[in-house]
C-alpha cells in the first residue's frame, strides 16, 4: 500500500486516481499520520456487504438464543450511562 503526504497527493492526484483505478490502495497522510485512503470504487457492493453483515449478526444473535434485537431496549441501555 503506497503512502503519500497530503501536499504531494494534491499535486499528483491524477496519477493517484489512475493507480487506484487499477486496484491499488493509497494512504494519504498529514504530518506522518494517516488521514484518508484512496481505494478503487466498487459500486453498490459495499451496501450489499453491509446488509449481509447485519444479517449475519442477527443470525448469530438468534442462534445464541438471545432472541431478536429490540432496538428500543438497546437504545435505553446505551443511553443509561449518558445521564
Amino acid at each position: 500500500m503506497a503512502e503519500f503526504g497530503a501536499f504531494e497527493a494534491k499535486n499528483k492526484l491524477s496519477a493517484l486516481l489512475e493507480r487506484a483505478q487499477h486496484g491499488e490502495e493509497i494512504v494519504i497522510t498529514r504530518r506522518g499520520r494517516p488521514i484518508a485512503k484512496l481505494v478503487p470504487y466498487s459500486g453498490e457492493a459495499g451496501r450489499e456487504r453491509g446488509r449481509a453483515a447485519a444479517q449475519r449478526i442477527r443470525d448469530r444473535a438468534r442462534s445464541a438464543r438471545r432472541g431478536d434485537i429490540v432496538w428500543e431496549e438497546w437504545k435505553q441501555l446505551r443511553d443509561e450511562g449518558r445521564r
